[in-house]
């Protein structure tokens, strides 16, 4: 039976998506990439924000289509589902099977009877990389036990539920045999990483032990600002494969508003902490994510946070614009602001960003990065890779790179840049006499 999955949402998403395909390591199993020739689908979805939800609605829809042709199963799972389950049913006659993300450890029964057929792998054991053998994220722990006010998360995944740090190691040594030379860490938080566990933050032990594995790269995503304290930094900085690369969305830049929106700390804590992420890594790569058009923003308290944003000087800033969740605290707010006004100052945020961006990438031309090639592109003859300073994730920009040679995908080259446009730069390969 040919079989296709449809993984939508974040780089937490996916890993369950890629245990959701291990289940599907059978014989009786084909995978296909074309979706309109499979008998069976698997879309595991995203809830966090309108825009997610309705991407999953759409996307539930247009497949259920190709049940007109060959498709025989339709299973949906993840975020949304769990959301909003009982709505799902009503909603959606089409699908043969929702699951609970709370329910994924049953997926082998629930799969077994859906098809007649024995599903004898089990949820989590041997993952399945869906994209590529050389880039994988490490899901180091689930769920979250910070309240934003506008986020729901918690009300989807609950509180945090770290893995210990044997699991995880265990996890990144079957990556590591896989193929995998770039190691992705990715949490909620994963700054709070071991609280619930241990009863202390734990990310500094868990990386010392990964720094152990021939990995090439170990990035770390999703850090809380007022949780990376100096054990951690020096912890990265002893570690040789851990990327002086952090990706700390902070959000905002007006305490009035972080207050509302139920994040600890302060506009000032912030600077501290880059300040101090930056002694210890002059050439550190700061990423965020910020949310423009939250409640009780006014003019003056937006001009904050482009101040910041100027005064900073982030090398990556990804935004979206406030989107009211029901059952956050921040739904039944007042002074909600109008749709016009923020996509008004989501784009004069992203202008500011774009000229902070284009400064920095002057000062790379003539730089050498260890590069990671990723793909080919033959109707423009050039390659497409990542340096350091750029997450999997399509955020940060890429290297296009032009080369007389053939170069080897999920291999690292050194990269001279040459020039740059927008977000991405242009590069060379370095010839090793010239290294």
């Amino acid at each position: 039976m040919k079989v296709g999955f449809v993984s939508l949402g974040c780089a937490k998403n996916l890993v369950d998506s890629e245990n959701i395909i291990a289940l599907f390591d059978d014989p009786f199993f084909e995978y296909e990439y074309d979706l309109k020739e499979c008998e069976a689908i698997v879309i595991n979805t995203c809830g966090f924000i309108l825009s997610a939800k309705q991407e999953a609605i759409d996307t539930i829809l247009e497949i259920a289509e190709y049940k007109q042709n060959k498709l025989k199963k339709l299973i949906v799972s993840g975020c949304f589902v769990q959301r909003y389950f009982e709505d799902c049913l009503k909603e959606f006659p089409e699908v043969d099977l929702f699951v609970k993300i709370e329910d994924y450890h049953r997926l082998p029964e629930m799969l077994s009877k859906l098809f007649d057929h024995k599903f004898t792998n089990t949820y989590g054991k041997n993952r399945k990389l869906a994209n590529n053998s050389y880039t994988a994220y490490l899901k180091i722990s689930d769920g979250c036990d910070n309240r934003c006010a506008y986020c729901a998360i918690p009300l989807i995944r609950g509180n945090c539920h770290s893995y210990s740090i044997e699991e995880n190691v265990k996890e990144a040594k079957h990556l590591l045999e896989s193929g995998v030379k770039e190691l992705n860490v990715v949490a909620q938080d994963t700054t709070y990483y071991g609280h619930d566990l241990y009863g202390e933050f734990r990310l500094k032990d868990l990386i010392r032990e990964l720094d152990k594995l021939d990995f090439t790269w170990i990035r770390i995503l999703y850090m809380y600002p007022d949780e990376i304290e100096e054990d951690l930094l020096i912890a990265m900085k002893e570690c040789k494969r851990v990327l002086p690369y952090f990706d700390i969305p902070i959000q905002y830049g007006n305490d009035k508003i972080l207050k509302l929106m139920n994040r600890r700390g302060s506009v000032q804590l912030i600077k501290d902490k880059i300040a101090l992420i930056r002694s210890y890594f002059p050439e550190t790569i700061i990423r965020t994510t910020m949310i423009v058009g939250f409640p009780h923003e006014t003019k003056e308290t937006f001009e904050d946070t482009l101040k910041l944003v100027e005064e900073i000087e982030f090398d990556s800033l990804g935004a979206f614009t406030y989107s009211p969740e029901e059952d956050t605290s921040a739904f039944e707010m007042d002074e909600q602001v109008e749709e016009e006004v923020k996509q008004e100052r989501y784009n004069e945020l992203m202008e500011l960003q774009q000229g902070i961006v284009n400064k920095k990438n002057e000062s790379r031309i003539g730089k050498t990065y260890l590069t990671l090639i990723e793909r080919y592109e033959s109707l423009f003859d050039r390659y497409i890779g990542r340096s350091y300073m750029s997450a999997p994730d399509g955020i940060d920009g890429v290297i296009y790179i032009k080369c007389d040679e053939e170069l080897k995908i999920g291999e690292f080259y050194d990269i001279e840049i040459t020039a740059y446009k927008n977000y991405d730069l242009l590069g060379i390969m370095k010839k090793k006499e010239e290294i």
